[in-house]
């Protein structure tokens, strides 16, 4: 019989190694060493590592809620250590929402499958899932909450959806977070008024993508006054890069005060536009600062949270159980495990990263390595006063 913390923890080990499956995980912890350090890491007493069928089977049995809060009781530690206050926008902190594919299956994997059919009849079974990552300009993506997009209802008419699933991230994330003020970043799909009413009521400030085609007319007045305000212009370089900033205050979208604002950058990769949609201030002092630690940090949440959570060793569109249950707490400690390996990638305690591993490749292989091969010194007392609770 093994602990609960000796269980969770494997789990957690297995993704902080970036091993990418539980058939890898079998071998690597064979060791004495592994062991020992597991016990080291989770203040356990066991003599050998437990079987990844073993983990599983504990997962399957438990109520997914404790995983499920493990991530953002990490962020929360990082803010009441004011840890993350430099990457503060305004006050706020910069919430990416996005979804990505996690699951796919040429069979009906569970009755909460989402379905598509392809072109040549053949059925496609999914699971996506949506996501709320705290993103910084150094490059960290947080998971602060997460909902999966799942039909719940087989058999309702619309499948869940992108949307329908927000509006329950959104009451997660207001209570894990009930005084956190948050800026959230989102593509031109959030720019409706459902998501903005959703805002306003939960005191969030938002950032959105702003396209033509998502909304035509309030797109079409904004041209039209951003031409005859020629005053709203301001511009910036640096080295080859230079960006020209335009911005229209005061536009009304069903009930809301908007500003929108775009940039136009020309470096040696040729012209990009962009543009958004915002409730902030904007205005000459403050437009590149929403422009380039705002609006363009939304890509935070694809580049170093999805991608490298599916390429970079977790294994995230791998199926590491076919049970539903623990298939979503294996997603949730995944989550633990990045967020870990950010803060020693990116933290002080590794020196030089680039110099020391290379690629965070390299310092997963060696990590793995570390604790199959070399015992870690049993902690000592912490000399960090405890942090008083706060609303947060």
């Amino acid at each position: 019989m093994y602990p609960k913390q000796t269980l969770i923890g494997a789990a957690i080990l297995m993704f902080l190694m970036g091993l990418g499956s539980r058939r890898q995980f079998r071998f690597e912890s064979t060791t004495a060493t592994f062991v020992r350090n597991l016990n080291t890491l989770v203040g356990g007493h066991v003599q050998t590592a437990p079987h990844d069928d073993t983990i599983v089977y504990y997962l399957e049995q438990i109520d997914p809620a404790p995983a499920e809060a493990l991530p953002a009781a990490i962020v929360r530690r990082l803010v009441r250590m004011k840890a993350l206050d430099a990457a503060r926008l305004y006050g706020g902190f910069t919430v990416a929402i996005d979804g990505t594919g996690q699951l796919f299956f040429r069979e009906r994997h569970c009755a909460h499958c989402l379905t598509r059919t392809l072109a040549d009849g053949r059925v496609l079974y999914f699971h996506h899932v949506l996501e709320a990552k705290l993103v910084t300009a150094d490059g960290y993506a947080f998971s602060l909450a997460t909902e999966f997009i799942e039909n719940m209802d087989p058999a309702a008419d619309k499948q869940d959806c992108e949307l329908t699933a927000f509006a329950r991230l959104a009451q997660t994330l207001k209570r894990q977070f009930p005084q956190l003020p948050l800026v959230l970043l989102g593509d031109a799909l959030y720019a409706n008024q459902t998501v903005l009413a959703t805002c306003r009521r939960n005191g969030w400030h938002f950032i959105f993508t702003f396209k033509a085609g998502s909304l035509p007319a309030l797109f079409a007045e904004y041209e039209t006054l951003r031409d005859l305000s020629p005053r709203n212009r301001t511009e910036r370089r640096e080295g080859p890069i230079r960006q020209r900033f335009a911005w229209v205050k005061d536009l009304n979208h069903e009930g809301h005060r908007l500003a929108a604002f775009e940039c136009r950058e020309n470096g040696p990769d040729g012209e990009h536009y962009f543009a958004w949609i915002t409730d902030l201030n904007v205005g000459c002092a403050s437009v590149v600062t929403l422009a380039n630690q705002g609006g363009r940090l939304r890509w935070k949440i694809e580049n170093e949270g999805f991608n490298i959570q599916k390429h970079g060793g977790y294994g995230l569109e791998h199926a590491y159980s076919q049970n539903e249950n623990a298939g979503k707490i294996f997603y949730f400690l995944l989550q633990v495990a990045h967020a870990l390996n950010q803060l020693m990638i990116k933290g002080g305690l590794l020196g030089n990263f680039a110099q020391t591993f290379g690629s965070i490749r390299n310092y997963l292989r060696r990590l793995a390595e570390s604790l199959r091969g070399v015992v870690i010194d049993p902690p000592g007392p912490d000399p960090t006063p405890p942090i008083a609770p706060d609303s947060s």
